[in-house]
């Protein structure tokens, strides 16, 4: 089997997501739990503000404002769990080894299933809705659609940020 060398490109993303230097926020499960909370909670503003702004007459200029705000730290949240996670899902398959390769696969599988069961759930819910409320429904279903969009497209990060295994401790003692 032959192997794609890596680009110049592969290795730049390859040393930036296996750049150690943001560790302390990730090191352990907790502290990835909480980041991945923290992204899934500035996830659902980011998401109710652009409902908000798609679903009132005047377009509130706060709205928008207060979202680029919020952007700022789901980028820094979403660095984190690339991170601790080496870059499982940002880099190319050449340049990761075969373990990496099965843990993609892994927990692109365990969000495929996460995402099927939310997306029946979402079209339940607006099938129960559509028929018990009518055409009322009509002004919501695009906003619920892009948020079931934003979390097809997240939920394999969030996946991956929370099965991701503790680092081994570096043992600082000489051999003997």
């Amino acid at each position: 089997m032959t192997t794609t060398p890596l680009t110049r490109y592969d290795r730049s993303m390859l040393r930036l997501m296996n750049d150690r230097r943001g560790r302390p926020l990730y090191a352990t499960a907790a502290r990835r739990r909480s980041v991945v909370a923290a992204h899934l909670v500035l996830t659902a503003a980011v998401s109710a503000l652009m409902a908000y702004s798609s679903l009132t007459e005047g377009k509130p200029i706060w709205a928008a404002v207060a979202m680029v705000v919020l952007l700022l730290p789901w980028m820094v949240a979403t660095g984190a769990i690339n991170a601790a996670t080496r870059g499982l899902l940002e880099l190319r398959g050449r340049a990761l080894d075969e373990r990496q390769l099965a843990e993609r696969a892994r927990v692109q599988a365990r969000a495929h299933r996460i995402m099927t069961l939310l997306l029946a759930a979402t079209a339940a819910g607006l099938l129960i809705a559509g028929a018990t409320v009518g055409h009322a429904l009509t002004g919501y279903t695009a906003p619920a659609l892009i948020a079931v969009l934003a979390l097809h497209w997240l939920m394999p990060l969030w996946v991956a940020g929370l099965t991701a295994q503790d680092e081994p401790a570096e043992d600082d003692t000489p051999a003997a």
